[in-house]
């Protein structure tokens, strides 16, 4: 069992770092919230007075933070890559620009380190029970030597190529996950306002071409799926805020790619208006209510 400093305990990596215990792996932890910290120390995580810390005298050191300005201030300027020692493997799982990714591999390597892009898909359900997607971008040994530690938080451990490229597959799953979810939302409220029961289009939709994961797993429209987030007030999940910081991080990378991307700069308008109107801590399928305000 492998040493790993966890830096980021938020609503995702409190429960990957638990999960990385409950796996046998030995942890020191970080987060600017002293609450989050205190949780995950209660199953068996040290508790680490700073980033740098957490960093020191381990193997490993797994990052999850909002941006990727906070993946450059933990690496660079709170000195986890200084305080490192010679040979730990440094992997971050934010969701992040792929420049940002990019510098961090290259700060790393300048330093003697190995660099791991490697952020994950499946939301907080998929945190708690360790069933996340790990889109890795990196060198092959590097992956392969991170592989036994990410399959402790995740189900599906995919090297996706070089520096940055986990981050590419990422930006690209997640602006096809709020295409989708927001054309969901367009047809059930279409269709029930056509007069269609909500529960009949699901059922329909669900077994025909319009399928989607978006649609079965996290139903836009309360009712269908009791589990959903839409039947449950809208409690995240995965935060709206954050599927436009993501989708915003799309549209970044296909002005640098020159690739046209309508759908998804459509879908980060979308987003934009459903944050600045109030809703940015509901789960992303909240979306709903740019189209019925009302709905709940």
């Amino acid at each position: 069992m492998a040493s790993i400093g966890f830096i980021g305990l938020g609503n995702m990596g409190q429960h990957m770092a638990r999960n990385l215990i409950k796996a046998g792996h030995s942890l020191k932890v970080f987060d600017l919230s002293e609450e989050n910290v205190r949780y995950v120390a209660q199953s068996g995580a040290k508790a680490a007075a700073s980033a740098a810390e957490a960093a020191t005298d381990v193997e490993f050191v797994v990052t999850m933070v909002p941006v990727g300005a906070d993946v450059r201030r933990v690496f660079v300027d709170s000195g986890v890559i200084a305080a490192a020692r010679p040979g730990t493997i440094l992997i971050d799982s934010s969701t992040i620009d792929v420049d940002t990714a990019r510098a961090m591999h290259e700060a790393a390597a300048k330093a003697g380190y190995k660099f791991l892009d490697a952020p994950v898909s499946g939301g907080v359900v998929g945190a708690e029970q360790a069933t996340l997607t790990f889109m890795c971008g990196g060198d092959k040994d590097t992956f392969e030597k991170a592989r036994p530690i990410l399959a402790g938080m995740g189900k599906n451990i995919v090297h996706c190529g070089g520096a940055g490229q986990g981050q590419v597959v990422k930006i690209c799953n997640n602006m096809m996950a709020a295409v989708n979810m927001l054309v969901a939302a367009e047809a059930l409220v279409m269709g029930e306002k056509l007069g269609v029961d909500r529960k009949v289009l699901y059922d329909v939709i669900t077994t025909s071409t319009g399928r989607s994961y978006s649609l079965e797993r996290s139903c836009p429209i309360p009712g269908p799926v009791p589990t959903a987030p839409s039947s449950n007030g809208f409690k995240p999940g995965f935060m709206a805020k954050l599927m436009l910081k993501d989708l915003r991080l799309s549209q970044m990378a296909a002005q640098s790619a020159g690739a046209s991307t309508p759908l998804g700069a459509a879908a980060t308008a979308a987003y934009a208006m459903h944050i600045e109107n109030g809703n940015g801590d509901l789960d992303s399928s909240s979306i709903i209510k740019l189209l019925k305000p009302d709905i709940g």
